[in-house]
């Protein structure tokens, strides 16, 4: 057997990136969304026109709300085990192998949920164009990005959370 290959830069293992469950919606909105582990591995990168993240779904998490973007570019590749695609025209199983695209302006709303008693892995791939807005149409929040870089959260008629 060989010995492992120390890894130089810009190469490097994913389990070495930190996972955190922190997310940046309002605490009204935040526990339901902290059954979902990320590794940022686009920061990790050093990567600034888009974003790599590995998604670990516990049982019965999800991904995040059900939401689209107006702007940005969201492709999703399930690593491991099985989710449900929540999107505008229902829920479909997507198993390990399976990919999934969602357009910037679509208005196609979606979210990943694990149903099954096994984690669930996915690669998450987006893009970071500026002026972008988030609409949630299951829950009463709507986001706009910053000129900061960072969304800002309101209810639907725009007070703030």
């Amino acid at each position: 057997m060989s010995e492992p290959q120390e890894l130089k830069r810009p190469a490097f293992d994913p389990a070495e990136v930190n996972e955190s469950n922190y997310t940046s919606y309002p605490a009204l909105h935040r526990a339901a969304n902290q059954t979902r582990y990320n590794r940022r591995l686009g920061d990790h990168a050093g990567l600034t026109n888009f974003g790599v993240t590995l998604t670990r779904i516990v049982p019965g998490g999800q991904s995040s709300y059900r939401h689209a973007h107006s702007r940005q570019d969201e492709f999703v590749f399930v690593l491991e085990g099985e989710v449900v695609m929540e999107t505008n025209d229902g829920a479909q199983v997507l198993k390990a192998g399976i990919c999934a695209g969602f357009p910037a302006g679509s208005g196609d709303a979606h979210r990943f949920v694990n149903r099954t008693d096994k984690e669930a892995k996915l690669l998450v791939i987006g893009d970071r164009t500026a002026n972008d807005e988030i609409s949630y149409p299951d829950v009463d929040m709507h986001a706009v990005l910053g000129p900061d870089g960072v969304y800002i959260f309101t209810t639907k008629t725009g007070e703030p959370l």
